[in-house]
């Protein structure tokens, strides 16, 4: 781990109790020294929720150290199990608590014995992975651990529900958005005639684990969180996984014909009823040791009553013509505002697109494609996923940036100086910085990104919002032409903001006089150029002379 005073992605453990503390009646314990446990004030001052399970911290200090963990990390979680009567404790070590290499494994077994509650690890590398991989992680964790018990039980039921439906995997606390995304996708998947089975891990129950398998598929709206979830409930039960995020109106409509061949395609196949998974490992080894014919009419008799009563049924095929009114209206009031004079003052327009690599991805795609912008740089700083962001945006941008260095994306947009950004709440500083609008996309976000009114990003009203954030981003309609004539409502002598901190230039007074003339909309811009000369130069004194000499090595 490096230290810096902005990062992208927060160390590991703040992914696995963001995924603890969603899930209802869950709760997690931090193996940490003072410092590390900094979890519930990050929580209770974004999220606007009323109620939630805090996060206890089981502190390393000096005299546990001198007697080691196991006793205070065992007697944190009997008596956090007796106190909250939890379903599920999920104990993570931090990166610092790590280097003690504890066998915390021990300590959790033990603490099960004595436990009316399950008790599990967050088993990820604190040193290795980030706040989302670890999240990813945990999660596919929690669900495999209740999967494999319900198995044990006899519990597991994998038959399909009677309509078709679908879980919602990835949805979580301190997520970009993902509050009023659960609730577009919910009601997309609704007005498509699709049941949500269930919703995980925000505002589910460890409980109900069991149930996803019922489910006729899986959709995975963000690639960071839910995707190692989705991929193994494919593996263990073939269940089909969407993964194309609903953002935009084409991806949109992608996702929308992906939700009908599936359905279609799974209620045409002969046999869909699945077996029931509490007989899983017993009907793999039968098919090994049988020939599938006998095999079939050995499940066909012992299970046919409750075949017949569990067959999927589907009234009427899903397809794009459920929502054939709402769509059409919708994709031509779109068409309709990408052709008006307002969106066409955006065309060609320079642009840099930087966050997660979803968000990042769908809204370069959506500039490139729908809006008519430009976007000169695309980037992301979930280097885990490189290749599969630069698949995603080739041919929608001049060049990719992968990067989890803020100085880095900062030194890029200061030389490409778009007319604005989408990106998070860092490129939103720099942005301050250069006198460049910027428009929000994804997490890191501030608290002013947690909106009390309903704002998804996801789905037809999400593309509306989108529209809408990126016109109010630009300069709007005439303001640049006003501004030009005008000079602006600019009052301050000079703009001095840049993102350079060096003090080793010198504006002589008649190089001041002559900044004042220009025009504020542009002078940060003329004043950065003529300090980035001087710099090359090696001149110090910055006047009237150098301004034009400057202008004259621009080209202007």
């Amino acid at each position: 781990m490096k230290l810096a005073y902005w990062m992208y992605a927060g160390p590991a453990h703040i992914g696995s109790l963001r995924v603890a503390s969603s899930f209802k009646n869950v709760h997690a314990i931090m193996h940490a020294p003072l410092g590390d446990d900094y979890f519930n004030v990050m929580r209770s001052m974004l999220e606007r929720e009323r109620d939630f399970t805090p996060v206890t911290a089981s502190i390393v200090d000096r005299h546990v150290l001198a007697r080691g963990s196991q006793n205070k990390v065992i007697e944190t979680i009997t008596r956090k199990d007796k106190e909250e009567k939890p379903d599920l404790i999920l104990l993570t070590p931090t990166c610092t608590s790590s280097i003690l290499q504890e066998d915390l494994q021990n300590f959790v077994d033990r603490a099960a014995l004595e436990s009316k509650c399950d008790v599990i690890l967050a088993d990820v590398n604190h040193y290795r992975v980030n706040e989302l991989q670890a999240a990813d992680r945990t999660l596919e964790q929690v669900v495999r651990f209740y999967i494999e018990k319900a198995r044990k039980q006899g519990l597991l039921d994998g038959l399909k529900s009677q309509k078709p439906s679908a879980n919602i995997i990835g949805i979580f606390t301190l997520g970009f958005h993902n509050q009023h995304d659960s609730r577009e996708l919910q009601k997309l998947l609704t007005d498509l005639g699709v049941d949500i089975n269930l919703v995980i891990p925000e505002g589910g129950s460890v409980t109900d684990l069991h149930k996803l398998p019922q489910a006729w598929f899986n959709v995975v709206p963000y690639r960071e969180v839910g995707l190692m979830t989705g991929n193994y409930l494919l593996k263990e039960f073939d269940m089909p996984l969407i993964s194309t995020t609903p953002m935009g109106v084409v991806d949109t409509a992608v996702f929308v014909r992906q939700v009908a061949e599936i359905c279609n395609k799974l209620t045409s196949t002969k046999g869909f009823i699945q077996k029931s998974s509490n007989n899983y490992k017993k009907d793999t080894e039968l098919e090994s040791n049988k020939s599938s014919d006998l095999y079939s009419r050995t499940l066909l008799s012992e299970k046919d009553k409750e075949k017949e009563e569990r067959i999927p049924t589907l009234d009427t095929p899903v397809s794009i013509e459920t929502l054939k009114n709402e769509t059409f209206n919708f994709e031509e009031y779109i068409a309709w505002f990408s052709r008006s004079i307002d969106c066409q003052n955006l065309t060609g327009k320079k642009s840099v697109v930087f966050g997660d690599s979803t968000h990042a991805a769908s809204m370069t795609r959506i500039l490139a494609r729908e809006m008519g912008v430009r976007v000169c740089c695309a980037g992301t700083y979930c280097k885990h996923d490189a290749d599969w962001f630069r698949e995603q945006v080739q041919g929608f941008c001049d060049e990719v940036l992968i990067t989890d260095d803020h100085t880095q994306v900062g030194d890029m947009i200061a030389r490409i100086e778009p007319a604005t950004i989408f990106g998070t709440q860092m490129e939103r500083h720099i942005g301050k910085r250069l006198d460049i609008p910027c428009g929000v996309i994804s997490s890191p976000v501030h608290i002013q990104n947690f909106s009390l009114g309903y704002r998804p990003f996801l789905g037809y009203e999400g593309t509306n919002q989108i529209a809408d954030l990126v016109y109010n981003s630009f300069t709007l309609g005439m303001e640049d032409h006003l501004l030009e004539i005008f000079g602006g409502h600019d009052t301050k002598e000079v703009i001095t903001k840049s993102l350079s901190n060096d003090t080793d230039l010198t504006w002589a007074s008649d190089g001041l006089a002559e900044l004042k003339k220009i025009p504020g909309f542009v002078r940060g811009r003329i004043k950065r150029n003529t300090e980035k000369f001087a710099r090359e130069n090696s001149i110090t004194t910055i006047t009237v002379e150098v301004m034009y000499a400057a202008k004259e090595a621009a080209g202007a």
